[in-house]
């Protein structure tokens, strides 16, 4: 035959999209054309293809040949085309047949999807991105088999219900297509041990509101700002957050593998997967770029590394204005939409947000003891830094002090543990009522399971009025009250829940 048609895929973001790779040998002057649009790296293919089809014992067809890489008006990237274009080339000019009963046939090429780079000796070596290509075969080709280099799936294989077939080599590739070798699936890698050291909220001394607002952010998915004077404990009770939020589902922890496989392009055969949430702790000085992902090749930004997790973000108001302003879609979405001129990526991006500031530029506003030295313009415009929208998008506004008392009997703090399982079972009430945290209720389901009674209402009529809040707040408002009630294991909320929401809000110590 003169024309094949092999199925391979490319990467946008955290998509992936099926690419029909159509290679066609024709007569005329000998030449080796790829279009398709793709950039340079698929290009140089034609060079590896050549060499790689060569040193295994092939015969290089002296004819012109053109690939396709279909869809023509979607980017092409990357080495992954490499093996399905030589498999196309040796198909199209007949050297991929299978021998039965004395008669040649060409194998059935379209229940595969081949991805794997080629170097000059003819062997397959590993991609990156493997994990997410593994699941989008999953979800959009349902009993179609992905055959990868032999160290890529081995990571693949950590996807369930997927078929993952291994090689080493172009000739071996050949082999198995043609029925001269059985190859088993490939088995998962192993898992790599977290060797990252376990904190405690046994650690923290004191400061009760502050642990009672982190366990409530716990439980319904809330966002938090902490203010106070250094040294009083913000990053403290910030870093032990992840350790009171229940263990990752094996949906959630291959999602975050998958989005950090993309960050570091890793092709080892060791994956980090891991039961605990994420925690990511950006420098002040990072770029929008940093934090929300981009780049000519679409890479996740630390939004996207902490889905499923914590971000925090000490120091909040000396980040950059456009950094603190592109958080502003993630909270609310979830996810993160990289638009660029030649391509569209969505990366997830649910996270929970604890933000750390100083009350003002020194540090020591309304400190008893230590005496502010900032003017009232500086302190102003230190706080107006944090715009009135992002503020809006944060649940919880605490302000924490310095407590005289430093002793702490053994036994009184309570540990990471058991404030875990009360996480846990509340969490647990959640699904079972709506199928979401209380933080992701919207619309009707808001109206539905976030119900107040007239007392309640009157409430946050006052508040409304009297602080100027927006309709944004109120539902915030709604939302962290309906997990107070949760929290205590009430099925309706009381007017104290509502209360206890607007205190939390109303302390916010950037209230002009």
């Amino acid at each position: 035959m003169s024309l094949a048609v092999l199925t391979s895929c490319a990467l946008v973001g955290f998509k992936m999209t099926s690419v029909r790779v159509e290679v066609h040998v024709g007569k005329g002057l000998p030449a080796f054309s790829v279009v398709g649009m793709p950039d340079t790296g698929v290009r140089e293919s034609r060079e590896r293809v050549r060499s790689a089809i060569l040193s295994s014992g092939f015969q290089f067809p002296a004819a012109r040949i053109t690939v396709n890489l279909a869809p023509a008006d979607l980017p092409k990237d990357s080495g992954r085309f490499d093996l399905p274009i030589a498999l196309g080339v040796l198909a199209a000019s007949a050297q991929l047949v299978t021998d039965k009963a004395g008669q040649q046939a060409v194998p059935a090429l379209g229940s595969y999807v081949f991805a794997g780079e080629l170097s000059l000796t003819g062997a397959v070596v590993s991609i990156a991105g493997s994990l997410a290509i593994a699941l989008g075969v999953r979800q959009q080709m349902p009993g179609a088999q992905l055959v990868l280099p032999k160290a890529s799936a081995s990571l693949a294989a950590h996807v369930p219900d997927l078929t993952v077939i291994p090689i080493q080599t172009l000739a071996q590739a050949v082999d198995f297509l043609c029925e001269r070798e059985q190859l088993n699936a490939a088995l998962p890698s192993p898992i790599r041990p977290s060797t990252e050291a376990m904190l405690c909220m046994s650690e923290v001394h004191g400061q009760q509101q502050a642990r009672l607002a982190l366990e409530l952010a716990a439980c319904g998915g809330h966002s938090i700002l902490m203010s106070g004077p250094p040294g009083v404990g913000k990053s403290m009770l910030a870093q032990r957050l992840p350790t009171i939020l229940p263990s990752l589902e094996p949906q959630q922890q291959l999602e975050v593998a998958v989005i950090h496989q993309l960050d570091t392009s890793q092709s080892g055969t060791v994956l980090a997967i891991k039961e605990q949430a994420p925690f990511r702790s950006p420098h002040h000085s990072c770029t929008v770029a940093a934090m929300i992902g981009g780049g000519r090749r679409l890479h996740p930004g630390e939004v996207s590394l902490a889905h499923h997790g914590v971000l925090f973000m000490d120091e909040f108001p000396e980040f950059d204005r456009r950094v603190l302003e592109s958080l502003r879609e993630p909270l609310e979405t979830g996810e993160v939409v990289l638009a660029r001129a030649n391509q569209r990526g969505t990366f997830p991006a649910k996270f929970q947000l604890i933000a750390a500031m100083n009350p003002c530029p020194c540090g020591y506003y309304g400190h008893k003891q230590i005496s502010c030295e900032c003017t009232p313009e500086r302190i102003l415009r230190y706080k107006t830094k944090i715009s009135g929208p992002l503020l809006d998008r944060i649940d919880l506004h605490l302000s924490l002090h310095f407590e005289s008392d430093l002793r702490q009997k053994e036994g009184q703090s309570e540990s990471s543990e058991s404030i875990k399982a009360r996480v846990q079972r509340c969490r647990q009430r959640q699904y079972e009522r709506q199928g979401c945290l209380n933080a992701a209720l919207q619309g009707k389901a808001l109206e539905e399971h976030a119900a107040l009674q007239d007392q309640s209402h009157a409430l946050l009529e006052n508040a409304m009025q009297r602080w100027a809040w927006s309709i944004r707040t109120i539902q915030r408002m709604r939302k962290l009250a309906r997990t107070i009630a949760d929290q205590q294991e009430m099925a309706l909320i009381l007017p104290e829940h509502v209360a206890l929401a607007m205190q939390y809000r109303e302390q916010s110590a950037l209230k002009p």
